[in-house]
């Protein structure tokens, strides 16, 4: 029996620190072609494509999906549904949420400030944040809070239909607000690439913690 239970635990425990290692050396590729320029052509046409779509009505869609991904939309939603946890005695998934998005904001900046990436010249008049562009915050951000809440509350639920539409819910709306930045032009298309990897490594690896506290 212990034995059972050692191996339930200890298998996806390497699943988990294997895929975040594979996820940290996809990053530091992108990061490093990006540094040297080779990213710039793939940006470029994607860019293009993506604006040669536009219309005035995804235009105002995308303006209020990208504020779902804003760093106040993402942290008034972090301590909402921590504080909810918290209140309903389910204190280790509350704080595993703010870990996880407390730790995200901070991964955020210090590889923002790491690689001192300047904003492309944005769409539709949309004004610029003033940070850096590489990695996307909304990307990162919004794939730690859903990642983290989908993760958590699938686990909770024994129907495997609801499972997957709670998945797939997260899964749309951090798509979405990875492709609204590239729309408005704030971000190049390999900013959220990256935003998306950083934030994998990330949760895996609080995931990972989190079992063996468990």
């Amino acid at each position: 029996m212990r034995r059972q239970t050692l191996s339930r635990l200890i298998t996806p425990l390497l699943v988990s620190l294997v895929c975040a290692m594979i996820f940290l050396v996809l990053f530091a590729r992108l990061a490093d072609e990006m540094l040297e320029g080779d990213t710039r052509q793939f940006d470029t046409v994607v860019r293009h494509y993506v604006h040669s779509h536009s219309s005035a009505r995804l235009t105002a869609i995308m303006r209020f999906v990208t504020t779902l991904g804003s760093p106040l939309f993402v942290s008034t939603a972090t301590a909402a549904g921590s504080f909810a946890l918290w209140v309903s005695d389910r204190r280790r998934k509350a704080l595993l949420i703010a870990t996880t998005v407390i730790g995200g904001s901070l991964l955020m900046w210090v590889l923002k400030l790491s690689f001192h990436r300047v904003r492309p010249q944005p769409f539709f008049d949309t004004q610029l944040p003033t940070s850096y562009s590489f990695p996307s915050g909304h990307a990162l951000l919004s794939f730690c809070l859903c990642g983290a809440g989908a993760a958590l509350f699938s686990a909770d639920q024994k129907n495997n239909w609801t499972r997957v539409a709670i998945w797939t819910v997260a899964v749309v709306l951090v798509a979405a607000i990875g492709f609204s930045r590239i729309y408005l032009g704030v971000h190049y298309p390999s900013d959220v690439l990256a935003g998306y990897l950083g934030a994998l490594v990330w949760i895996l690896g609080v995931g990972i913690a989190y079992r063996k506290s468990r």
